[in-house]
């Protein structure tokens, strides 16, 4: 029986955080250590490598996400390691795990088998406290407008249209609509409201996209939170909480440095989801990575629909950032289910499902090759895939212009990355890259919406009543046209039917609201049934979660 995830990560020989700063030339002063085996970058060491030349960047990006598993993250820790096992000083960097789907269906997000990050059980856990910085944060805001009403309300604020909800790190369906100041005058004035889960913050985006505290102040300050009788904005420094905010974030903003299980390092830091938010690393873990190392590997979430798309068109685009190479996981099981097989059947081999499902995969090829820079597939194999699969899979990759190497990872650590890893650079060192967003800025922001679901979702189109296209048009006239936008759709479809597998075309994607998020700039468009508060499953993962006889936990994956 082989070892789970947690046996693996509790065996490793992790080494003092110090000495993997070694490896980067890092002082150990430049260090802010949260015991022996992770630590935050201090602020005056990240000034003082500015100067740097920058490295090499790579995504790892997916195939549309199914029940199957596709092992993106793990893919992602596996190539890091793998650049350091030929010779190249190569980082990674990742979001960090939600305690929603730790504790509800997904699991944890820190690799698994030979290809992890650890100390797997703290990263999963409350690590160094970011999250709970930025829920705090955001419910201090929350608690300041509300109390700003409640003492006058000197902004003329329309308590019907406070925009800023609270939030939790926890999926809790029960919270999505909420009433808030019931029991009478001295609690306040009733309003219905509700809650998101910590990872689709508003604050969350800004903390991942802030160059800085500065940056992060005046973000903090430029959220939109309610509106007057007269439709007028308020900003959250109206109320003026972007300085305090501000302080809560402070030790936050620090990136969280740790190791791989084979001692090579790797920044984990924010955790935006992509479904639901823009699904990247903060920028401030990416640009310091590039000063640091050669090579940079990091991911976005779910499929390259969503991750991917968001990873260029808002980080790239906001951030500067020049993408070198781009690598799709991909996984017989997943493709196989894609082509129509139940999850039951995924065992046996079935080349011409496996075939029919590859039309997943060469939408999300095709879609990358859209903004200038090259790919490569990884498949990361399973036990039970069967040599003609694997090969199929080749043979499609082929004749879709790219190559798909076989990697084993999970099971081998670097060894199982040794080819893709050579692969990547030898894509890099080819010059092909020439990056460029899917849309320009000054596209009106129903377009981009619009672009984005024929181009990359092989649809007819978005839709969208009177009542949303007239509230583009109001952001477009009041400054904010040249936003990007953040598409909030289910993962597991190119369409907004979670149950549409494969590469469906033409249909319609309907856009039912729009957020404006000022401070993290970007126009929010929610498309279908998405939610912004996740419930817990029939049988969630926390129903295995405990400790040991010896205090150790048992059940995180």
């Amino acid at each position: 029986m082989s070892k789970s995830d947690i046996e693996i990560a509790r065996e490793a020989d992790m080494k003092p955080i110090t000495e993997i700063g070694a490896k980067l030339n890092m002082p150990a002063e430049a260090l802010m250590q949260y015991g022996p085996t992770k630590a935050k970058v201090s602020f005056d060491y990240l000034e003082s490598i500015k100067k740097n030349k920058d490295g090499k960047l790579i995504l790892v990006t997916a195939i549309s996400p199914t029940p199957a598993g596709e092992g993106k993250t793990t893919t992602t820790v596996g190539l890091g390691d793998g650049l350091n096992r030929i010779g190249k000083k190569a980082m990674i960097c990742l979001r960090e795990p939600s305690l929603g789907p730790c504790f509800g269906m997904k699991g944890g997000a820190a690799g698994g088998g030979y290809a992890q990050v650890v100390p797997m059980e703290d990263i999963n856990l409350h690590f160094t406290g970011d999250f709970h910085a930025i829920t705090s944060a955001h419910n201090l805001l929350s608690a300041l407008i509300d109390n700003h009403i409640y003492w006058g309300n000197e902004l003329g604020i329309d308590a019907r249209r406070v925009s800023w909800r609270r939030v939790l790190d926890m999926n809790d369906r029960a919270l999505r609509d909420t009433i808030t100041s019931l029991g009478g005058v001295a609690n306040g004035f009733p309003r219905q409201t509700g809650f998101d889960i910590t990872v689709a913050s508003e604050i969350m985006a800004i903390f991942c996209l802030a160059d800085g505290l500065a940056d992060l102040q005046r973000r903090l300050g430029d959220i939109v939170i309610a509106y007057t009788r007269d439709r007028e904005p308020i900003y959250a420094r109206d109320v003026k909480a972007d300085g305090p905010m501000t302080v809560l974030l402070k030790d936050a903003l620090m990136p969280n440095f740790v190791q791989t299980l084979e001692n090579n390092p790797a920044f984990i830091h924010g955790g935006p989801f992509a479904n639901i938010a823009h699904g990247c690393n903060s920028v401030s873990a990416t640009k310091t990575a590039l000063k640091l190392a050669d090579y940079v590997v990091t991911e976005a979430g779910f499929g390259a629909d969503l991750g991917a798309e968001k990873f260029f068109d808002i980080k790239c685009r906001k951030a500067g950032l020049n993408p070198e190479a781009v690598v799709i996981v991909a996984t017989v099981r997943a493709l196989k289910m894609h082509g129509g097989v139940a999850k039951d059947a995924l065992g046996d081999e079935n080349v011409d499902a496996l075939k029919k499902g590859c039309a997943n995969l060469g939408r999300h090829i095709s879609n990358v090759k859209k903004f200038g820079v090259p790919a490569v597939v990884a498949i990361n194999r399973f036990i039970k895939d069967s040599e003609a699969e694997l090969a199929a899979i080749q043979e499609f990759a082929k004749s879709q212009g790219v190559e798909a190497v076989i990697c084993e990872h999970w099971g081998k650590g670097s060894e199982g990355t040794e080819e893709l890893a050579n692969k990547v650079v030898g894509l890099i060192d080819s010059g092909e890259a020439k990056f460029k967003p899917l849309y320009d800025d000054k596209l009106p922001l129903f377009e981009k919406i619009d672009t984005i679901c024929k181009e990359i979702y092989g649809a007819s189109g978005a839709i969208a009543d009177k009542k949303v296209r007239d509230q583009l048009k109001q952001w477009e006239e009041a400054g904010y046209g040249e936003l990007p936008v953040c598409m909030a759709k289910t993962q597991y479809s190119f369409s907004t039917d979670p149950n549409l597998r494969g590469a469906p075309s033409d249909h319609a994607v309907p856009v039912r609201e729009v957020r404006l998020s000022a401070g993290a700039g970007f126009i929010v468009a929610i498309c279908g049934e998405i939610m912004t508060m996740p419930g817990l499953p029939r049988v969630p993962s926390a129903n295995s979660i405990r400790l040991d006889d010896a205090g150790m936990i048992e059940g995180l994956f």
